[in-house]
């Protein structure tokens, strides 16, 4: 399959927010890293034994060090730390993917990150939950999505949404980033 991508406008920069224990190679946020020109990607220093402070602290770091708005990428653990962000983060981002949510509660190693906030967040976002997540209920994830007013879009036995369950450059996870944006275009196809 080959993929042409462009890049977001040159005021909003993608922020990419691995979960617990990063996101490995092959994995459709690394593919993102690698390919969407301009794209930054948060780097914790504990991806084993998270600590929220650390981990918002880290996240709220790389959106101030970038020039202008930003748009979120998070992945599990990774969009419950960003629902933690300070105020004076927050008015960065324009928009956040939030996919395959963690439930902190559930895992004793995340608990630092519970209670999930339940307020809704000031930009738009949207919430990808899949039906059979080892990691979080779908009713827990639809229960965030309504809590933070996300758009929730649900997969089908699409397990964690990350490379052990067979994801990995996700074109549909492209075009729900591109309708946060308006300004990243992909477009793919197979030889």
């Amino acid at each position: 399959m080959q993929h042409t991508i462009e890049a977001m406008s040159s005021q909003t920069t993608l922020v990419i927010v691995p979960g617990w224990r990063d996101s490995g190679p092959g994995h459709w946020q690394s593919l993102w890293a690698e390919s969407l020109p301009g794209a930054v990607r948060v780097v914790q220093d504990d991806w084993v034994s998270p600590v929220k402070t650390a981990w918002v602290a880290a996240i709220g770091r790389t959106i101030l060090a970038q020039p202008g708005q930003v748009v979120i990428a998070a992945h599990s653990l990774g969009c419950i730390a960003t629902t933690h962000l300070p105020s004076e983060v927050v008015k960065r981002i324009q928009g956040a993917l939030l996919v395959a949510p963690a439930d902190p509660e559930r895992r004793s190693v995340l608990s630092d990150f519970a209670p999930v906030p339940y307020q809704p967040l000031p930009y738009r976002s949207i919430v990808v939950a899949s039906n059979n997540d080892p990691f979080c209920p779908i009713r827990t994830a639809g229960a965030y999505a309504r809590s933070w007013r996300s758009e929730l879009v649900r997969l089908q036995n699409a397990g964690h949404i990350n490379i052990d369950s067979g994801f990995g450059p996700w074109p549909l996870g492209l075009a729900l980033l591109q309708s946060l944006t308006g300004a990243l275009a992909w477009t793919g196809h197979s030889p």
